[in-house]
């Protein structure tokens, strides 16, 4: 039994789903961009620099998910994945996840972006596993806050043996194992792993990953 699993953002997609969302939301006129988009770029320029408080942030990213019924929502999401993500699945990023697919691995999206935003990208890709970090829902409607552990740095770890351990399974269970990922803040979960992979990495992660002799390929067209 084999394991795969993928980050999403500027890994599998070239781009950020999230950062991305906020953005699309601007330019619909639901955030005022004045308030909003020096925040979400601040947010992801500490993401970059691994500096992200992940509690401040999602605070900041789901807020917007608790002000509007969730059939608005799901109209908005539609319409951002034709105009934003379909155009960041590159074709590598679709063969890789095929190759693993035909080999018949466990294929899993772990990612820090909230699961509302990355559950139509991941079946977008055919992957039906998704550990993001989860909005709070009551009765179907978004209230704002999250759930649960953060699957952010560590919390990736962690959210991964919560999801196997409710499967049944363990990391044990596996005989190999992969992630694929472009950034530091997954070092955690990338020294877990038997198949450790750096997706068109940032500095840090480019710097680590040649000093340990860990494969660095690249998804872009």
């Amino acid at each position: 039994m084999r394991l795969a699993l993928f980050d999403l953002d500027n890994t599998l997609l070239a781009g950020d789903s999230d950062y991305e969302w906020a953005e699309f939301l601007i330019s619909q006129s639901v955030l005022d961009r004045h308030t909003h988009q020096a925040r979400n770029a601040g947010f992801y320029d500490d993401y970059k620099k691994g500096k992200l408080d992940i509690h401040a942030f999602l605070e900041f990213q789901l807020k917007p998910l608790s002000q509007y019924p969730r059939k608005q929502l799901d109209a908005w999401h539609a319409k951002y994945m034709q105009e934003k993500i379909r155009g960041m699945m590159t074709p590598k990023a679709r063969a890789l996840v095929e190759k693993h697919r035909q080999a018949g691995d466990l294929m899993v999206i772990i990612t820090a972006t909230n699961s509302f935003v990355t559950r139509p990208i991941a079946r977008e890709f055919g992957i039906e596993n998704l550990i993001g970090s989860d909005p709070e829902e009551i009765n179907g409607e978004f209230t704002g806050r999250a759930v649960g552990t953060p699957s952010f740095q560590e919390g990736k770890v962690t959210r991964l043996n919560e999801w196997l351990q409710a499967r049944g399974q363990s990391f044990s269970d596996f005989e190999e194992t992969w992630f694929y990922s472009d950034s530091m803040n997954d070092l955690p979960l990338l020294k877990e792993v038997t198949h450790p992979v750096a997706v068109d990495p940032d500095p840090t992660l480019r710097a680590y990953a040649e000093e340990v002799q860990w494969p660095i390929i690249s998804l872009r067209d």
